[in-house]
């Protein structure tokens, strides 16, 4: 079973940096995307960032420009480098990983699995 960590929230200052980490634990065969969620209160959880098993990268509007995503696949550890950061940024930020994992007869297990989240709250 993957289980996902985050850590690294807390309590910044408006044009503050932070740096969310998402510790990926458990057998993954192969990576498809890793992705960083967001969802304020009130809101519903949107797309932060997304990560492809092959490098391309995605970004909502909001966000380009001031976050990054990156992945160490040695420590299967992904980032959000999370720069400039706005008071509309608070929210709980998550992480998602999809994946694919194979049966002992060797059928391929398409999975998500997803981390508790952090907190990022962004003072004015």
């Amino acid at each position: 079973q993957v289980q996902l960590v985050e850590s690294g929230g807390g309590l910044v200052q408006t044009g503050g940096s932070v740096r969310l980490t998402c510790a990926m634990s458990g057998s993954i065969s192969r990576i498809n995307a890793n992705e960083w969620y967001r969802q304020a209160l009130g809101k519903e959880r949107e797309l932060v960032a997304k990560l492809t098993g092959g490098g391309d990268t995605n970004y909502a509007d909001a966000v380009k420009g001031r976050f990054t995503v990156s992945r160490d696949s040695a420590k299967n550890t992904v980032y959000l480098q999370m720069n400039s950061l706005k008071p509309e940024d608070t929210a709980v930020y998550y992480c998602a990983v999809d994946g694919i994992n194979y049966s002992i007869h060797g059928e391929p297990i398409v999975f998500r699995s997803w981390g508790q989240g952090t907190q990022v709250t962004v003072s004015s």
